[in-house]
């Protein structure tokens, strides 16, 4: 079941993007993503990577990482997704040959359920035919 019929969902790098890089999304990309009546959904399991990469010195953000969430989610004037069990179990039933891992199964489990195009630069995911992709470099 759908969520939206035009509904975009951030891969981890392209809403970190989208909030400390914007210049590294493309002109096409960032179109879609500010096109009015598109909807934007950033999924529950790019805040856990995201944790990840402040706990590990990867990444450095402003401020409190909850404040930096819940800010960055409304100035993308987005929603959140969560993992359903359908998605859960989805992400390792994948059609065809998919690379190994977890989060960007769950991202393309997330997106194949809820008929979501994923934003990404990740040549796996944009390779992928079971998932439909936008290249956010582009």
């Amino acid at each position: 079941m759908g969520i939206f019929l035009m509904s975009l969902l951030l891969d981890t790098h392209v809403w970190i993007w989208s909030q400390v890089e914007p210049h590294r999304i493309g002109p096409k990309a960032m179109r879609r993503l500010e096109k009015a009546g598109e909807r934007l959904f950033v999924a529950t399991i790019s805040s856990l990577e995201i944790a990840r990469l402040v706990q590990v010195g990867l990444l450095e953000l402003n401020g409190d990482l909850e404040a930096w969430i819940e800010d960055s989610i409304e100035a993308l004037q987005g929603s959140s997704i969560g993992l359903s069990h359908q998605a859960a179990i989805g992400a390792y039933r994948l059609p065809g040959s998919f690379h190994k891992d977890p989060a960007d199964r769950v991202l393309v489990a997330i997106a194949r359920e809820h008929q979501l195009t994923l934003v990404t630069a990740d040549e796996r995911i944009l390779n992928y035919r079971h998932v439909k992709a936008l290249k956010a470099t582009s």
